[in-house]
């Protein structure tokens, strides 16, 4: 390995990865650094501080989303954008330190991924948005083990919400969402995922020198 910076993406439990993709900052060997039972998803990075632009937010998403989806699949523990460390040996101390809430996540997050609904109004609005929202919910938390509610940052969202949807499970989901869209064809339904479970097991820290 090289004498650059470390950038983590996430945690797996310890095992070795096979994934051909470009990192942040275009790197383009993406590894693992193990302590024990829990391995850190990692490329080697230049800055403390790296851009947090569209690209390099999408590519820390595509790397999680390759370790996840990888051979029959593998539980994520996500670090949220820009966890840089200085070395190999702080973030093995960060994984140390973090044994048992890692080991808790890894056990919650196995056999699911996250996905993302946003149900926009039309232009002219609704009658019973109220109702027809907890109708959509009802109908989709039926087919996912967790849901986190998201901020209505818009007018017109009806519904910001990500499921943490068993992998197994996930045809039936992808059935519950053509059926909202089949049930209300005014409404606009955006489905976004899989995504690594970032809003029902996110591990954020502050990273240490």
């Amino acid at each position: 390995m090289s004498g650059d910076k470390i950038y983590a993406y996430g945690v797996i439990e310890a095992d070795s990865i096979d994934v051909s993709i470009d990192g942040v900052e275009g790197t383009s060997d993406v590894y693992t650094v193990s302590h024990r039972t829990h391995a850190a998803v990692v490329s080697d990075i230049d800055t403390l501080d790296p851009e947090e632009s569209d690209e390099n937010a999408r590519a820390h998403d595509d790397v999680l989303r390759a370790v996840m989806t990888e051979g029959d699949g593998r539980a994520v523990v996500p670090m949220r954008f820009g966890m840089v460390f200085e070395s190999e040996r702080a973030l093995k101390n960060v994984l140390r330190n973090s044994r048992a809430e890692l080991t808790g996540s890894l056990r919650r997050a196995a056999g699911h991924e996250e996905v993302g609904i946003k149900v926009l109004l039309p232009e002219d609005g609704i009658e019973d948005a109220d109702s027809v929202r907890e109708s959509i919910e009802t109908g989709l938390a039926d087919h996912a083990a967790d849901v986190a509610d998201g901020d209505l940052f818009s007018d017109r969202l009806l519904l910001n919400n990500s499921y943490l949807v068993e992998r197994d499970d996930r045809e039936s989901f992808d059935d519950a969402v053509d059926a909202v869209r089949e049930a209300h064809p005014d409404l606009t339904v955006q489905y976004s995922g899989p995504w690594a479970p970032y809003s029902f097991v996110d591990f954020h820290i502050k990273a240490e020198a």
